[in-house]
Parts: C-alpha cells; structure tokens; sequence
C-alpha cells in the first residue's frame, strides 16, 4: 500500500515506508517528533545560538522517511514547540523561539529534511559514502545559511557569521560524516543475506 507521503520504488527506503500504510505513517511521523526532541536536548550551551544534535537527527529523518514524511515530521515537531511543548534545545517551546535568534534555523530545519531526503531519492546515501556525506553537508550548510542570513539580520551581518556559522562549521562536517557512516551501515546490513 502506497501513499501520497511517500512515493512507491523510491530507491533507498531501509524502513520500507514507501510501502506502510497511513497509520503506520503517522506513527512513525510522532516517533520522529519524539526523537527530534531527544536530540534537542543533546545541546552544548552557547549564545544566542546552542550547538546540538537537532541536524543530524533532522537530515537523517529526511533521508529514511523520504522528503515529504521527512519535512512534513519537522513540521509537526515545530508545532509542538509552538504549542508550548519544551522539545527545542535546552527544553524551549512556546513561539518566542520563531521570533528569536534561532528563528532562521527553526526555519530552515524542514527545508533541510525535505533537500536531505529528495537527495536520498536520488541515490544520494546509503553505500555511496561520499554522496551521502556531500548531501548531509549541503543540507547543513543551507540550514547555516538561512540561519546565519536571520541572525546577522537581527545584530549585524558580521556578529551573526561569527556567533551562528563559524562555530557551527566543524560539528557540520562532523554531523554529517556520522550520518553517511551510520546510513553506509544501515545499507549494508539491509543488503547482508539471514543465515537461518
């Protein structure tokens, strides 16, 4: 069975969610919130901007559940924060967040899921290390853009390069090669034939 959510066939689908059904979906949609509010909570304290895991568990949403499931489960988790649940870094929520320093990455983080995943369709990931590396780090640096491009307009263009890119470039690099190496495993195994 098939949805709109995601499409039959697409190439790298280790969770097979292509072929769930809508419930099914849905629950995997509220893990996925639940997942990205633990990783929100994985945070090095840092102003005005914290260092935490949110894009790597964002870009890896988008690669195993496909863009649309990917961009539309960041969706509901900023919902929830802007319903006042505290599942942003350092336990935020409430619609302060939306109009704050962070506001650009919040922002950019859906758009980052859906660019991860649409790039996962097209082969971007899974034994093909390098790829899906450049596809985590091309989403990465898009949310550091949209991010940094809101933060230097609230303080000045140059305080917000120093205080929400630079420090951030590194732990890109590094997020990202963790997610090629963790998906570069998950294709492995999905490939390795069951001794029974």
């Amino acid at each position: 069975m098939t949805t709109i959510l995601a499409p039959a066939g697409r190439g790298f689908d280790p969770l097979g969610i292509s072929y769930r059904s809508l419930p099914i979906q849905a629950a995997l949609l509220l893990i996925g919130t639940g997942v990205l509010a633990l990783a929100s909570q994985i945070s090095v304290p840092m102003v005005p901007v914290p260092i935490t895991l949110q894009t790597l568990a964002i870009t890896m949403i988008g690669v195993l559940y496909g863009w649309r499931l990917g961009a539309l489960t960041v969706l509901a988790w900023l919902g929830e924060a802007m319903m006042g649940l505290p599942v942003l870094a350092n336990g935020a929520g409430g619609l302060a967040p939306f109009v704050g320093p962070t506001a650009g990455y919040l922002l950019a983080f859906p758009i980052i899921a859906a660019l991860a995943g649409f790039l996962a369709e097209k082969d971007w990931t899974g034994s093909h290390m390098f790829k899906s590396f450049l596809a985590h780090l091309s989403a990465n640096i898009l949310c550091l853009v949209i991010g940094g491009a809101w933060l230097g307009y609230l303080i000045g263009a140059e305080k917000g390069l120093a205080l929400g890119v630079t420090p951030f470039i590194l732990g890109a690099v590094l997020k990202s090669a963790l997610a090629a190496a963790l998906l570069m495993a998950l294709a492995r195994r999905k490939t390795q034939p069951v001794d029974l």
